[in-house]
């Protein structure tokens, strides 16, 4: 940008240095220099454009299953090539946005987002194939079709094949956990957000190793409730409580050591707060972490703790 700033600078003829010939000569000397620094400042120009364009969110498309799979990419200005790649995943209906709760953290640490957008389900809503029982009969196989997508982006934006992650909100926090009890390379660790793990995933699949594992979640979500709902009141599907969700990541980890601090939220005034369980001590170094926002509703938490700041803290103590 420096470099640019400088062509820009130096485009106007400084005073005094016309030819001492005043006569044709002087004046073709005049426009051809005239001439050329115009089109370096053109060209500097572009490339100013072409450096803001770069800090804002993108919009890409892959054709995964015989579908269009659009996504938002954002490259904040100053990332390196091989940089981290961080997936967002929206919830149930609420087609991916380009503003993310990860954006900002990204801008800090420089690493990319890429935010997909769920296909719609036979209800006609834009969401994550994690077997509801509205979805059933709904073919797409959602963690292979994140694998291909994450290779596209890893190979065309020039990000890491080691360092890709997964976040996701409520429907996308159901993704979280299917994809790490798949069978999968792509993703090293997830962090679902007022997600849960559905009941048939619990009983009929095992993780086939270790995963790093980090959820926000409020204790008075009513959509994804803290108790679980194995009796589908709420008609999304059986699913496990958060602590008997969490229960079976720490004993696949073999974590060996429960750290407890209760904190503040940003927001003292709104009743809530936050009690920070982190279990680590595995063989594999893979934690677990779990942020029980006590009176906590279904949603992001952006008004009580920095979500993408915190979910990064977690997914950098695996950079490679």
């Amino acid at each position: 940008m420096k470099q640019i700033l400088n062509i820009l600078s130096s485009c106007l003829l400084p005073p005094g240095q016309l030819p001492v010939d005043s006569g044709a000569i002087g004046k073709n000397y005049v426009r051809r220099r005239a001439k050329g620094r115009v089109g370096a400042a053109f060209a500097a120009f572009l490339l100013c454009g072409m450096f803001a364009a770069a800090a804002e969110p993108v919009l890409d498309s892959l054709k995964i299953q015989g579908q269009m799979r659009r996504f938002w990419m954002y490259m904040p200005e100053g990332i390196q090539k091989d940089a981290p790649l961080v997936f967002v995943l929206h919830g149930y209906s609420n087609p991916g946005k380009k503003e993310t709760w990860m954006n900002k953290a990204a801008e800090a640490h420089k690493f990319a987002v890429c935010v997909p957008h769920g296909w719609k389900d036979p209800k006609g809503k834009p969401s994550w194939n994690v077997g509801y029982p509205f979805q059933e009969g709904w073919k797409m196989d959602e963690v292979a079709g994140m694998e291909q997508l994450a290779k596209y982006v890893q190979k065309k934006y020039h990000l890491s094949r080691k360092n890709t992650f997964m976040t996701g909100m409520s429907n996308g926090g159901e993704m979280c956990y299917l994809t790490a009890y798949s069978k999968q390379k792509t993703f090293k660790a997830v962090a679902p957000v007022s997600g849960l793990t559905m009941e048939w995933i619990y009983r009929t699949m095992d993780a086939p190793k270790p995963m790093p594992l980090f959820e926000i979640h409020g204790t008075a979500d009513h959509t994804s409730e803290w108790d679980g709902d194995l009796e589908n009141k709420g008609g999304w599907g059986a699913y496990m409580s958060v602590p008997i969700a969490i229960g079976y990541w720490i004993a696949k980890n073999k974590c060996e050591r429960e750290t407890v601090e209760h904190v503040d939220g940003l927001n003292k005034d709104n009743g809530r707060s936050i009690i920070k369980h982190k279990y680590t001590g595995g063989p594999t170094g893979c934690e677990v972490w779990l942020y029980e926002v006590i009176n906590g509703p279904h949603s992001w938490f952006d008004h009580d703790i920095d979500t993408g700041e915190e979910i990064w803290s977690f997914f950098s103590k695996y950079i490679e």
